[in-house]
């Protein structure tokens, strides 16, 4: 079996991880503040994952998604011997590392696009970013959704191509196991099509996976060569069935989620760097039944890191609305909670049941209120029952003993 069918995923946002400076001027650096993370290994594998998925690590101007430079870990984590002694810390360990990799834009001040907005239409770097060059009040760059420090890339430029393909190959050949493409899309397919199965070809253990929200998952898998791509549909209707106290909805997704597996298996989640942690959006009684539905349905599962520990935070549409979702974390891991100890319970149930990992779901009674499935391989199966009736509750049983819930 492939070491991505057995991956859980603890995903981390490090600028924010480590308290950088987002939006004010930092001295020159690097400041090496990527060297709290490594007590957090242990953290890690003690909360029974394998998998560390990082956020923006690249020099940037601001939140990380703003990339600067490429070929460079941002001063305001480290340098490359930070880089070197996290890749070999986690390895160490057993825990794979997946970069976040931001090649659908670069910031406005990436030196490729001021020498395009200087030197013209003749600049070296011209073709490399769509721009509107007689647009009123100068030169204009298209932007990613409009935001304006966000300059797109252009994908039909083989030279832009070129360009991350060798991104790619430069951090893959240091060590890194795994790729999320955010803003995924955004791009082309035919862009991802000519450049991933090459870097397999040179490191066959790479696994990829593509940020997309909505659209057609299985036909942009197959045409981007994407590995997996993120399950936003799930990740809506598990936290809006739970409530709203609407199962007839998860019930929906989920036979979704059976044709889904029948193509790729996706990135299952409940909370991640852009959204309201869970425990805000449906309560800390309600989350652990999200947590169970997470660590049952078939999938490559991630825990946003701080989950675990019961953070809260609400996501809003404003200037710095992503900063309590993306909160500065102690330098040592606290001791166990009731939280951690629930998260490693029904970790070690996901591990104790690696098929898992492909398993569909077959409804077995729903009502608004209650919703009951088996998740089975064809050769084994559990049975998870889910009850918001008057209060929250989960049981978990193989057929034979109750594996979690009273």
């Amino acid at each position: 079996m492939s070491w991505t069918e057995h991956v859980i995923w603890w995903h981390v946002y490090p600028l924010g991880f480590v308290g950088a400076p987002i939006r004010e001027p930092d001295d020159d650096g690097p400041h090496h503040r990527a060297r709290p993370l490594l007590p957090w290994l242990d953290h890690v594998t003690a909360l029974g994952a394998n998998g560390l998925l990082l956020g923006p690590i690249f020099a940037s101007t601001t939140h990380g998604y703003d990339t600067e430079d490429f070929f460079r870990i941002d001063p305001r984590l480290g340098d490359d011997e930070d880089f070197t002694i996290l890749i070999a810390e986690a390895h160490e360990r057993g825990i794979k590392v997946c970069l976040d990799g931001v090649f659908n834009h670069v910031s406005e001040r990436h030196p490729y696009v001021l020498d395009a907005l200087a030197n013209g239409p003749g600049s070296r770097y011209a073709d490399w970013f769509p721009i509107e060059w007689n647009a009123p009040g100068g030169p204009r760059p298209k932007v990613f959704e409009g935001h304006g420090s966000l300059v797109a890339l252009n994908h039909s430029n083989p030279e832009v191509r070129d360009y991350v393909a060798q991104v790619i190959e430069y951090w893959s050949a240091r060590g890194v196991d795994a790729w999320r493409l955010d803003a995924a899309y955004s791009v082309d397919p035919t862009f991802w099509a000519a450049i991933l199965p090459t870097a397999r070809e040179r490191h066959p253990h790479l696994w990829f996976l593509g940020e997309v929200i909505h659209g057609d998952y299985p036909a942009l898998v197959e045409s981007s060569t994407y590995d997996s791509v993120t399950q936003y549909e799930l990740w809506k209707a598990i936290w809006s069935s739970l409530k709203e106290e609407n199962f007839f909805e998860l019930d929906h997704s989920l036979q979704r989620h059976n044709e889904f597996l029948d193509a790729f298996v996706p990135n299952t989640f409940v909370g991640n760097h852009d959204v309201t942690r869970i425990a805000t959006q449906i309560g800390h009684e309600k989350s652990v039944l999200a947590l169970v539905l997470l660590m049952t349905l078939g999938g490559v599962p991630s825990i946003y890191a701080g989950d675990e520990l019961g953070y809260e935070g609400l996501k809003e549409e404003r200037w710095g609305g992503d900063d309590a979702i993306r909160p500065a974390f102690p330098r040592t891991p606290p001791e166990g909670s009731p939280v951690f100890h629930t998260h490693q319970a029904l970790v070690s149930i996901r591990r104790r049941h690696p098929w898992l990992h492909a398993a569909r779901t077959e409804t077995i009674e729903l009502t608004n209120t209650r919703y009951v499935y088996k998740v089975s391989d064809g050769a084994h199966s559990l049975v998870v029952e889910l009850d918001v009736t008057g209060g929250a509750s989960a049981l978990i049983t193989d057929g034979a003993t109750v594996l979690f819930g009273a």
